[in-house]
């Protein structure tokens, strides 16, 4: 039995290697897609040709995206809980997340190797200044980050129930969690995390999905321009 916060086998490192996010399981092929568009034909194909390439980048560019439904992927996703929470405002996925209900083991603590600066012109963006001297800040989160599992381990130590202690616990925290979408809202996650108004964080997981996809689906990869 592998234990959940080991990637599986097919899977992207993140985060500097603090995070990683996995390809576990998926379900129907692009033959899927334009065999969904042509099913009122009553015919089926077991793989695509030049055709189904024309066709499928009509029905992309179009948006027929119910024919896109019939593709689904499951990742195992290994990330810090403010990335969880904006994954979660997804809410056309499907997911179940480990629980420090019941276990206290493998707690670790996302530490940016590079701290950002806000930017002046939008509250939810930040900036990369390569002068900004960071050392003392991040030296700072670590300390804050230990002192929290210390805390944790007393509250636990002294017979505080797990689902109490963990309150302690910071927006750092890496947690685990299983995700699985179908392609077409797969497809919008991808418009929304991987781009310029995205946090850096979540965008680094939204190319690392794209990578792992792109063998399975690549006709709509590069339509998409992945």
């Amino acid at each position: 039995m592998q234990h959940i916060n080991v990637p599986p086998k097919e899977h992207v490192k993140v985060l500097d290697g603090q995070g990683w996010i996995g390809l576990i399981d998926k379900m129907g092929t692009e033959a899927t897609i334009v065999n969904a568009a042509r099913v009122s034909f009553g015919k089926l194909k077991d793989s695509m040709d030049e055709k189904d390439v024309v066709l499928l980048k009509y029905l992309l560019e179009n948006k027929h995206s119910s024919t896109m439904e019939h593709i689904v992927f499951t990742f195992s996703i290994h990330c810090p809980l403010f990335v969880r929470a904006q994954w979660h405002r997804h809410r056309t996925w499907s997911y179940n997340e480990i629980s420090r209900r019941y276990t206290e083991i493998d707690l670790e603590f996302f530490t940016p190797s590079k701290l950002r600066k806000q930017a002046e012109s939008n509250r939810q963006a930040s900036v990369v200044d390569e002068n900004f001297n960071d050392e003392e800040y991040r030296k700072m989160m670590i300390d804050h980050n230990r002192n929290s599992l210390d805390l944790y381990n007393k509250l636990l130590d002294g017979g505080v129930c797990r689902e109490q202690a963990r309150m302690v616990l910071p927006q750092s925290m890496m947690v685990t969690f299983w995700g699985t979408v179908d392609l077409n809202n797969l497809i919008h996650f991808l418009e929304l995390r991987d781009s310029d108004h995205a946090q850096l964080e979540i965008r680094e997981y939204a190319l690392a999905i794209k990578q792992l996809v792109k063998p399975y689906i690549p006709n709509v990869a590069k339509i998409m321009n992945w």
